[in-house]
Order: structure tokens, then sequence, then C-alpha cells
């Protein structure tokens, strides 16, 4: 299969002597990203601090995220994690007006389950669909489980373990026919699947850069429908949630009349510079001919999987899945490590190991590992 992104595979020096298949978890360090920590690290050397630089990387990141998902950076929070996020759409959401359900999946990270799990106290009800490992019809079970009682629907487009997809238009539009609102945990798909949240009709949205943004832990973007963002108000909060950060009026709780007043307190400057860098390089590229790509590669994959006779977790049409093809592997711990000494960077959860490329990688990466894979279990 010809690579055509094989003029950037320079650009991560890790490929010179490794292959890394762990974009699930942690991409490949790219040249950019090393770039913007050492600019970060210059400027606070020579000026010690410099909130004018360390808010224009805040701005330029949920500018480079916004553009990718075709919402305006106005539209756009930016915090600490995908936990975070959830956490402040949480606070702003009311169990006890006869709609006390949030809807979820047993696929969903355990993360996003345990911010809605968190709030029965507060009178909400979580029911979680029981969707399957390599299945493709969560998207129906999810839908099929709202109804006029749920106050919020929360689905992840990609899942973590398997990559199986969840058609986030069709959720919500089953969330929107029963009043209900929608939350996308777009971490595992973000920068390998094209999102479009005005085509898709998206309510909430939120991504971490560790992943396919190519970045690393420590920030995350949220959008916020405007219409919507106007009406929530969150109790997780902090000075950046402001109208001004800066009026540094402790009085006065004004929220900002968009997705900014979910931010909370001081942003992730250095995560910042990173992630604006390396959503940059993304963007460049374009996610559409990524997605693209990366079909092709899992179609590989599949293909290669099946002719070593080793189980595949995942669903086994391309279309229904994102970039990560998880096998299933007895003690996916300790292969993880022989994988490593034998140069295949992949992630283990539970009992697999998840194949995880993103556009650097090659053909020959995926069937590499899987056959590398396929020695050690024999």
């Amino acid at each position: 299969m010809k690579h055509p992104f094989s003029s950037y595979r320079k650009l991560f020096p890790i490929l010179d002597n490794a292959v890394q298949l762990s974009s699930c978890s942690q991409s490949a360090l790219s040249l950019p990203v090393r770039q913007a920590i050492d600019e970060y690290l210059d400027v606070w050397v020579r000026r010690g601090a410099d909130w004018g630089y360390w808010m224009d990387q805040v701005a330029l990141a949920r500018a480079e995220f916004a553009r990718m998902i075709h919402a305006n950076a106005e539209d756009i929070a930016v915090l600490g994690s995908v936990s975070d996020a959830a956490s402040a759409i949480a606070s702003a959401l009311r169990f006890d007006d006869g709609r006390p359900e949030v809807v979820t999946s047993m696929l969903d990270f355990p993360s996003i389950c345990h911010v809605w799990l968190a709030q029965q106290p507060r009178g909400a009800q979580v029911r979680l669909v029981q969707a399957e490992a390599g299945r493709t019809d969560t998207t129906q079970r999810i839908a099929a489980a709202i109804d006029d009682r749920t106050a919020l629907v929360s689905v992840s487009q990609a899942c973590f373990y398997d990559g199986q997809i969840v058609d986030i238009a069709a959720t919500g539009r089953a969330a929107r026919a029963q009043g209900a609102i929608q939350f996308v945990d777009a971490y595992q798909s973000a920068g390998s699947i094209a999102i479009d949240v005005r085509a898709q009709e998206v309510d909430i949205l939120a991504a971490g850069a560790q992943k396919y943004l190519l970045g690393i832990p420590g920030i995350a973007f949220l959008y916020v429908r405007p219409a919507l963002a106007r009406q929530l108000v969150p109790t997780v909060t902090g000075w950046f949630g402001r109208v001004n950060p800066f009026a540094f009026d402790p009085a006065q709780l004004d929220f900002a009349d968009s997705a900014t007043r979910f931010n909370t307190g001081t942003p992730p400057m250095m995560c910042a510079s990173v992630a604006r860098a390396s959503m940059a390089l993304l963007n460049e590229i374009g996610v559409p001919a990524i997605e693209a790509y990366l079909q092709q590669l899992s179609a590989v994959a599949i293909e290669e999987a099946a002719s070593l006779d080793l189980e595949v977790a995942s669903p086994l049409d391309p279309a229904a899945k994102g970039a990560n093809t998880a096998i299933r592997i007895a003690d996916a711990a300790a292969i993880e490590a022989r994988m490593l000494q034998s140069g295949y960077v992949v992630s283990a959860r539970n009992d697999v190991i998840r194949i995880a490329p993103h556009f650097y990688n090659t053909a020959d990466d995926v069937v590499g590992a899987l056959r590398e894979l396929a020695r050690l279990t024999r």
C-alpha cells in the first residue's frame, strides 16, 4: 500500500528505531511539538513570566481545535482533562425536574461514567446500556434507551477498548427527539475521524490532546453549542469562566456569554503550546484524508490478524471502527512489555493489545507488529 503521508515520517524521530502504534494511548512525539516545548521553556527562561505569550498560545490552540471540528473559537472552553469538562457540564444540569436519567454505555471510558455516577446524590439515575465489544449495534442500543426521562445522553464516538464507532449524529437525533442533550467524548476520535459539529448537530463535545491529537496530557477542549451554552450555568467554575478574568473582582460571578463560561482556573499554558503545534500539523494534512488512510490500515490489520489466527475484538468492518484494532491476548500487559523490547510500541487494556496507528504509520508497521504479536503469544 502506498503511504500518502510518507514525507511527514521524518517529523517523528522515534520511527527511526521503533514502530509506535499506540495512538489510542499516546501518539509519537513530533518535531513541531518538541519545538513548541522548547520555545515555551525558552520564553520562560528569557522573560520569566509573559502572560501575553501564554494567552496567545491558549487562544491559538482553541482556534486550531475549532477549525478541526468546524466550530468557532469562542464556542470552545479549555480545561485540564475530559473528566473536568464532563464535571463542569454535570454541574450545570438538574435532575429534579422529571428528567433524572443519564444514558451511557458499558463501553464508554470509566472516567466519564464515574462523573455521571457521582451525580447520584443530586438525583441522577444512570442507565448503562449493555454494549458489547466487536458489535456494530451500539448506536441503536443507545438510541433505544433514550426516553422522556432522559436529561443527558453520553457517548464515546470511538470506544477506547475496541475502537467501535457510535454514530453521534444518530444518537443526537434520538436525544433531541426526547428533549435531551448529548455529550460526546471524542478523546479516541478527534484527529483521526472527521468531525463537523454543525453538520452532525452536536450539543457538547470534549477531547483531550494526548492521543490522536498528537499532544500531551493536561489539556482538553470542550465545545458547547452556543445557544445551549447560554442556558447552562455551571457550579464548577473558576476565574477564567468570567466575562473578564483580569477584572479580579471576587464579588462578581458573571459568566461569559459563550462556552468559555465552562473554563475553570488558570489554563494549562504549556500544554496549550503543544496542542497548538500538534493540531496545526493535523489541520495542515486534513483529518478526512487521515481518516480514509486509517481505514485502509484497519483493513490491513483485520486481514493480517485473520491470517495469523489472532482473535480480533474490534468490529470486522473497517468503516465501523476507528484506527484502533484490538487483539484479544492473555496477559496483555506482559505482552505489551515484550513487544516494546522487540521495537513495537503498542497499548494493552485488560485482555487486549491495541494496534492503533496514525497517519505516520505504514501498512508494513501494522503487519510487522501483528506478526511479532503472533510470535510472542505462541
